[in-house]
């Protein structure tokens, strides 16, 4: 059996896409796992006992052999003998990041297949075809090739463009799916709009996605980038969140079960906000930075529609344009939603109208909108969709300014007899339109305020301090 039949198998056995690493280091090691003898037979213990609490929710298990490596020749006998509790039909993945010349690499291939037998190892593509070969050579092997990682700085090399301006990236998924049939990606979980462009370019391929957890990552918006069409091709890589828990068992069963929520649709949250009040919050500085990445948040010298002269620009209507990241945006919405009573949410024409089916698809939620111009043929509706008069309207526009919009739609759903009480913005710019909507009756709900924006852009590198400081005089009127 070949590593993808028999992954193919633990993830059909077990209900599961989850990929335990076991990473273990003395400074980590829980007290329980503590005892008076030899550290490494205790880092030993810890790794069986999540091996034995797991193994029948995973699908995979990633030791990194680096943190073995670090331990001398006692940790690489650690590894050996954590590889041989790992029960035959669950693969084994190692994290080597292997990659070098022709010979070179055959030994290091040896090393990893013959020697300590895995199922498959994490490459390094950047000394070409010749440097992966070796591995391809065992083709029972799966091969995963670093494409786009989960780290800070990835994008000083992965992103910069290549021939016909596509970032390196997608070069290297495009290049190294060709190689062999047996080659995936790691593909990080903290660039999900990464994700989706791989995806377009890989449709077939499996990625390890890394980064959920202790790196920001957002699982539901990676499945919903990542995820084929069949539900498969992603391997979701936890280790703290696993390995450090409390209760092992625990943590992987909620881990499983979570990633099964996003599988269950092509959306990337099958939950709906009525049914479960605990929807995920994306985490701001992955969303906030991939809006900036798209241009849908820009900094410098703009004339508005007024005329007045501004030191940003917002336009949120590009999100139609990423999948991926309208889906992880709707997200966002949902989590606000799950704390409202309402019947149906209502999109503001036109920006709010593709933001509400993507929260509509994220949440079950039904959609209606009022039209911006009434019909005069057909049946001449002032509010498209189904609904009726008495029920409980949440008002889904992209954001704030002075609330006109949001006002004017609220005061077309009221006069057909429905009840308008909240709405939510993906951002306010906290120029006055959240105290006009409270004048109208409505209660306004941001996920982002454009303060939070900004210390966002600028803690994650983003923007400069000299930037922020301008949009935030302009905003108090000082500019």
């Amino acid at each position: 059996m070949n590593f993808y039949d028999k992954l193919t198998a633990a993830v059909e056995r077990n209900n599961s896409l989850l990929c335990v690493g076991l990473d273990p280091t003395p400074e980590s090691l829980p007290n329980r796992y503590r005892s008076s003898g030899a550290l490494t037979d205790d880092l030993l213990r810890w790794n069986l006992a999540v091996i034995e609490a797991t193994s029948e929710l995973v699908c995979c298990y990633k030791p990194n052999i680096a943190f073995y490596e670090a331990l001398g020749a006692a940790g690489m006998e650690i590894l050996r003998r954590t590889i041989a509790s790992i029960p035959s039909h669950i693969p084994v993945l190692l994290d080597a990041k292997r990659g070098d010349v022709g010979s070179t690499a055959a030994a290091y291939a040896i090393a990893c297949f013959d020697e300590l037998g895995v199922d498959a190892v994490t490459l390094s593509p950047y000394l070409g075809r010749d440097s992966v070969d070796a591995f391809a050579a065992y083709s029972e092997k799966g091969l995963f090739v670093l494409c786009h990682t989960s780290n800070p700085s990835a994008g000083e090399f992965q992103g910069l463009p290549v021939a016909g301006g596509k970032p390196l990236y997608l070069q290297v998924a495009e290049t190294a799916t060709g190689w062999s049939p047996q080659v995936g990606l790691v593909v990080g979980a903290t660039y999900p709009q990464a994700l989706a462009d791989v995806r377009a370019v890989a449709p077939d391929a499996w990625f390890l996605v890394p980064g959920v957890g202790a790196q920001g990552g957002n699982l539901a918006a990676s499945l919903a980038a990542g995820l084929r069409p069949d539900g498969l091709g992603v391997l979701l890589a936890v280790s703290r969140g696993v390995t450090g828990a409390a209760d092992h068992r625990a943590a992987a069963l909620a881990l499983r079960d979570e990633i099964n929520r996003a599988r269950q649709t092509n959306h990337p949250i099958s939950q709906s906000p009525i049914s479960n009040p605990q929807s995920p919050v994306p985490n701001p500085r992955t969303l906030l930075a991939a809006l900036h990445s798209l241009g849908a948040i820009q900094f410098g010298d703009f004339t508005l529609a007024s005329g007045i002269r501004s030191p940003f620009y917002i336009d949120l209507r590009l999100l139609v344009s990423r999948p991926a990241l309208l889906a992880l945006a709707a997200q966002s919405y949902a989590a606000i939603l799950s704390g409202l009573a309402y019947d149906r949410i209502a999109g503001v024409p036109y920006a709010g109208l593709p933001i509400g089916t993507a929260v509509a698809l994220a949440t079950g939620a039904p959609l209606i909108y009022p039209r911006k111009e009434v019909k005069q043929h057909g049946t001449g509706k002032v509010i498209e969709g189904q609904w009726q008069a008495g029920e409980r309207v949440v008002i889904i526009e992209d954001l704030i300014t002075s609330a006109g919009s949001i006002i004017q739609s609220a005061e077309r759903l009221r006069e057909a007899g429905l009840v308008v009480e909240d709405a939510i913005v993906l951002i306010d710019r906290e120029q006055g339109g959240m105290a006009n909507l409270a004048a109208a009756g409505i209660q306004g709900h941001a996920v982002y305020r454009l303060s939070d924006v900004l210390a966002e852009l600028e803690a994650g590198g983003q923007i400069d301090n000299a930037t922020a400081q301008r949009v935030r005089a302009f905003v108090r009127g000082e500019g």
